[in-house]
């Protein structure tokens, strides 16, 4: 979800105000992902990296998505929608922050309407770090260790592979977004600003997505299904 300091550039004004901006499309990307039998989406809102930023900044960003997630929270589960949350591990993150997190994720849990995973506090090479110390603190043999097996030491090993990845904005970055799981993700890059993306847009990379040939590094079979040589 790129481009809310820029949008808010644009307008003179701070950048705290395009975060608040953000919080729509936020809300309607899950509503229009819902509506469009998207099971599984995944919203990167803080990465491991954005620590970095000025306090002041994230100070905000913390109080925000506190508000975020108690505003919403009815909502979502009125929806069917399960929410869960990626990280949430740095002991910098507020303790009311955190409790909202984890009730949410309590209140929503036997949902199996779409699953919500936001990706808060996260880094995709630190969940492959995390994921290899597991494998060794299990006493894995290192001639057993397949990718199978280390996927399941990776945080919520049940989420499936990531299928499409849409960063706004126009930058064409992965920024350690859930490194192991976008290996075969196809990608987009539309140049709309995170706050003024909306469901028009998501529908235009979804339809754009379904016309794309993914062959996993494989060759496309003719059209009578036989393989080219």
């Amino acid at each position: 979800m790129d481009g809310n300091g820029r949008w808010a550039a644009q307008r003179s004004l701070p950048r705290t105000s395009g975060h608040r901006a953000a919080e729509t499309t936020v809300i309607d990307v899950i509503t229009a992902a819902r509506s469009a039998g998207v099971e599984w989406l995944s919203l990167y809102a803080f990465s491991t990296e954005n620590w970095r930023r000025p306090a002041s900044e994230v100070d905000y960003l913390m109080r925000l998505v506190r508000r975020a997630v108690r505003k919403h929270a009815p909502l979502l589960h009125a929806r069917g929608i399960r929410c869960r949350f990626l990280g949430v591990s740095d002991p910098r993150i507020p303790a009311p922050l955190a409790r909202d997190i984890a009730d949410l994720m309590t209140l929503t849990r036997a949902n199996r309407g779409m699953t919500l995973t936001v990706a808060f506090d996260h880094g995709g090479r630190g969940d492959i770090v995390e994921a290899a110390r597991s494998l060794i603190r299990s006493g894995v043999p290192a001639e057993a260790v397949d990718e199978r097996h280390f996927a399941a030491h990776l945080p919520y090993p049940d989420t499936p592979d990531v299928d499409l990845v849409i960063r706004t904005s126009g930058e064409q970055r992965i920024s350690n977004f859930m490194l192991w799981q976008v290996a075969y993700a196809e990608w987009m890059f539309p140049p709309v600003l995170w706050p003024d993306f909306r469901a028009p847009q998501f529908a235009e990379c979804l339809h754009a997505y379904r016309h794309r040939d993914r062959r996993f590094g494989g060759i496309a079979p003719h059209p009578n299904g036989e393989t080219p040589p």
